[in-house]
């Protein structure tokens, strides 16, 4: 890895673990209900949730593209609070497995003291959390159904590793279903030098076409791509610390909106 790419890594990392203490990290929505339930999560799905695990960090819904089936082993790449994986879970019930991997410890920390709190309101003993870098996943070959990730992949200085991993612990027949960021023109450099919309996905959001170009490369088929402009809004009236900051960065007369959009991505693997 370049010294460039550690660089970013650990940024990342330290933004996150301030979020995860519950501190001034820069993102993070001040409406994490609203921005759930604004993007499609249904109120059985928050009911679930031990406290904390929303934590207003996503940007779709990756959980409900998946259409997820009793008995999956499914992966959530980035799981943060667990949000996600908690909302798997329990679409997975006793007989499936909910995994969650993140590289920073204290968001696996915080996912993991949310367990005992999900299993008292579920019954369901189906969930983990793992330490381990989306480049570089802590997961066999050949051993997750679905591969699930919520406004994460676009965090990573190695996008195209991060593909080759989901191809390698795809099961054969196997998807990912990803929510995250794309660009719809290039960014301005007062952007791509901000921390906050690098933490928030927006300096390192590709183009549509870079993202097909990458999951082809891995050895996965383009399932479907949906574009959701109506995310970006929610995003920008919900998560005002980010934006705040980001919006600083524009060119006048210019919004957030006009560069970059929320998308839902299907791959599958043969």
């Amino acid at each position: 890895m370049s010294e460039s790419n550690e660089k970013i890594r650990e940024t990342v990392r330290q933004e996150y673990t301030k979020i995860a203490q519950g501190g001034s990290g820069c993102c993070g929505s001040s409406s994490p209900d609203k921005l759930a339930e604004g993007i499609g999560y249904l109120g059985e799905d928050l009911e679930v949730l031990p406290e904390g695990a929303n934590m207003g960090l996503s940007c779709g819904n990756p959980t409900a593209i998946a259409n997820l089936k009793p008995g999956q082993v499914v992966l959530d790449l980035g799981s943060g609070g667990g949000f996600d994986v908690f909302v798997a879970a329990k679409k997975l019930g006793s007989s499936g497995r909910s995994i969650g991997v993140d590289m920073t410890a204290e968001m696996v920390g915080k996912a993991r003291a949310g367990i005992k709190k999900f299993t008292e309101k579920t019954g369901l003993s189906n969930v983990e959390f793992r330490l381990g870098e989306i480049e570089h996943l802590p997961a066999a070959d050949s051993s997750v159904d679905v591969v699930i990730s919520n406004c994460v992949i676009n965090l990573s200085p190695d996008k195209q590793q991060v593909w080759r991993e989901i191809a390698r612990v795809l099961k054969p027949g196997g998807k990912a279903c990803i929510s995250d960021l794309a660009l719809k023109k290039p960014i301005p450099d007062s952007i791509l030098k901000s921390v906050a919309a690098l933490v928030g996905c927006i300096a390192g959001a590709v183009m549509v076409d870079r993202t097909k170009e990458m999951i082809q490369k891995a050895g996965l088929n383009i399932g479907n791509i949906t574009e959701k402009s109506i995310n970006i809004d929610l995003m920008i009236d919900c998560q005002d610390p980010l934006y705040a900051q980001v919006k600083e960065c524009l060119p006048e007369g210019t919004k957030i909106g006009d560069y970059v959009v929320s998308v839902d991505i299907t791959a599958l693997k043969d």
